[in-house]
């Protein structure tokens, strides 16, 4: 099976550089399945889950929030400010960050940013999604 160079990487550190059969993530104009020899293509993604089908039949979760997918002949990239493997995720911290963002915006009295609380109901919602995709793994 043929396979394509994969590099996912945040701000901070790579999170995956390998060989992956297929990519599957979530562009703003909707989710891309990405095989080996795609054609170029640039791409901004939302905040969701990176899913990479590797050799052998594992699949590798990864959270982004956000980000820049770049493919090219020779490597397929993934740039986000945050990004972490759907593993290392703090359940109770996301649903905790989730249920806060929900009253924040519930609370039509406070002196609070909507569009702050919106994206990061967002972010919570799309780490939750890659747990529960990650727990259907196993």
């Amino acid at each position: 099976m043929s396979t394509m160079r994969v590099e996912v990487v945040s701000a901070e550190r790579e999170i995956f550089s390998g060989e992956a059969t297929m990519l599957i993530a979530t562009a703003e104009a909707g989710d891309v399945g990405i095989y080996p020899q795609h054609t170029p293509m640039l791409t901004r993604l939302k905040a969701g889950d990176v899913r990479l089908m590797l050799e052998g039949g594992e699949e590798e979760v990864i959270y982004v929030s956000g980000g820049i997918l770049e493919i090219t002949p020779k490597v397929v990239t993934v740039l986000s400010d945050t990004a972490m493997r759907a593993d290392d995720i703090d359940e109770a911290a996301a649903l905790e960050a989730q249920r806060k963002a929900e009253q924040a915006l519930k609370d039509t009295t406070a002196d609070m940013n909507y569009a702050k609380a919106k994206a990061e109901l967002a972010q919570a919602a799309a780490q939750l999604s890659a747990l529960k995709k990650l727990k259907k793994l196993r």
